[in-house]
């Protein structure tokens, strides 16, 4: 059975973390004098107060944590953060309705980006900075975070990063995950600082480069300009979150390795990294030569803004460096495609992923020659290992979900009067994390707001299912999960 006092002592102890960010941004607000200061306060003392209850429900609880609990309190954690995290968009009015307050809590800590804000600019720095702090928690987890600073609460750490982390192969660093975990975080928080620093070298004001590094690290997008980073019309800033959403979507495990191990060959060696590179520039090449040709673009034009979406797209950051609604048709089929594929596992960002890519593919090449030498054993090797049949059958039902979820959405849009491309356009993007779709009517320019209630909801769901990777949430909803044994 589902121990829920365990359950109960780490939402606890995590709406504790979520209360003291709450905090940082009521610094921001009163340093800016600005009304948002006691919508965050009065939230923050909320969030506060109902951390307290839970630790009071979970006080005898043992420090041990099932299979079964690691899935429920790692979904749980993300409702109830985004739950707790909505307040004060709510308290301070810039957002008078629940479900939309909802839809743009879980869209920046699953790093969707998809917001219901028509002009991002009138909102107060508190808020600005609290949408970006939102998708910079959720880039790598926020279970996983509490793993790397509070190791000792989550008794079942393996159990809760087999739960949350994305990619059907886990890779570990370390023997002790919670080791692991502080190595991550610390790549990540690295990233961050550099990309800042970065920014704000080349013109960036600090409160700029604050936000546009967390929400490019985090491969999240949302913006605190409407013009997303079109607005700052310089070729140094859009180059430097090329690198950087570039880098955040690489394995952080082999991130580690490759530099703080100095083992940089073993970047060229991974499979998913050769598909990841393989795919940058083949599509980077192709949307080069539309650009050139067919919009008129200078060469260092073409290749900058090309190289700009192709990487913001496939590691499912969806800000903007230009007007992509104008572009030729051919283009948003490669975006989409990008997009579906999605960067490596164990990164910040969504989609497919790389490594199931180059799972499929070799699945596939491996059937074309079983054809020819029916006797022969051909096993799939990812990196020199074989990978388990039972990886290749997750592998196909994750493929066959992730296509279900997005024609069963697409299908209600319709229903609702939603155009066909965008009604695909959009489930793709929800589902893969990314957030903006490609036509006139939505996307990172002109937003969200505009869909009906019951879509939202579908779609917050959506972002959720995909960020915890489809099976960790559905599998709440079998009957098998909640019988004794």
């Amino acid at each position: 059975m589902v121990n829920f006092r365990i359950i109960s002592k780490i939402i606890g102890s995590l709406l504790f973390i979520e209360a003291f960010f709450m905090a940082w941004c009521v610094a921001i607000s009163f340093s800016y004098h600005e009304d948002d200061g006691m919508a965050f306060l009065i939230s923050m003392l909320i969030t506060f107060g109902s951390a307290f209850l839970f630790l009071m429900m979970g006080r005898k609880a043992e420090n041990s944590l099932s299979r079964h609990d690691a899935y429920v309190v790692v979904t749980a954690v993300w409702v109830i953060f985004s739950f707790f995290g909505m307040f004060p968009f709510l308290i301070h009015g810039c957002i008078t309705n629940i479900t939309d307050a909802y839809f743009e809590t879980i869209s920046g800590f699953t790093t969707t980006g998809a917001s219901i804000f028509n002009d991002v600019e009138v909102l107060p720095h508190g808020i600005l900075f609290w949408r970006s702090l939102t998708q910079w928690i959720g880039g790598l987890g926020i279970v996983f975070f509490t793993i790397a600073i509070l190791p000792s609460l989550v008794g079942g750490s393996v159990k809760v990063f087999a739960a949350e982390a994305t990619g059907p192969i886990k890779a570990k660093m370390h023997p002790r995950l919670s080791t692991t975990a502080k190595w991550i975080w610390s790549i990540y928080l690295l990233l961050t600082i550099c990309c800042g620093l970065a920014f704000w070298a080349v013109g960036m004001g600090w409160f700029d480069a604050l936000n546009y590094c967390m929400t490019t690290t985090a491969t999240g997008g949302f913006s605190i300009h409407n013009e997303s980073l079109s607005f700052f019309q310089d070729a140094k800033i859009e180059y430097i979150a090329i690198l950087f959403q570039f880098l955040s979507g690489i394995n952080f495990t082999l991130l580690y390795t490759s530099i703080f191990k100095a083992k940089f060959g073993s970047l060229f060696r991974n499979s998913e990294f050769k598909l990841y590179i393989s795919i940058v520039v083949l599509a980077t090449i192709c949307m080069t030569a539309v650009l050139s040709t067919q919009v008129g673009y200078g060469l260092e034009h073409a290749l900058r803004s090309g190289l700009f979406q192709v990487v913001s797209f496939m590691t499912t950051t969806g800000v903007f460096s230009d007007d992509v609604a104008r572009w030729p048709h051919i283009t948003w089929i490669i975006l989409g495609a990008v997009m579906f594929v999605g960067a490596c596992a164990g990164s910040t960002s969504g989609g497919f992923k790389c490594i199931r890519m180059v799972m499929t593919l070799k699945t596939l090449r491996n059937n074309f020659r079983q054809i020819l030498h029916p006797n022969a054993v051909l096993p799939v090797k990812i990196n020199g290992q074989s990978v388990p049949q039972a990886r290749i059958v997750a592998l196909f039902a994750f493929f066959t979900l992730f296509m279900v979820m997005i024609l069963v959405t697409a299908a209600i849009m319709l229903l609702s009067g939603i155009d066909m491309v965008n009604s695909v356009v959009i489930a793709l993007s929800c589902v893969s994390n990314i957030g903006p779709s490609l036509d006139n009517e939505i996307g990172a320019v002109i937003t969200w707001s505009g869909m009906p209630d019951h879509i939202k909801w579908i779609l917050s769901l959506l972002m959720l299912m995909g960020r915890l990777e489809i099976m960790t949430v559905l599998v709440l909803f079998t009957s098998n999960f909640w019988k004794e044994n």
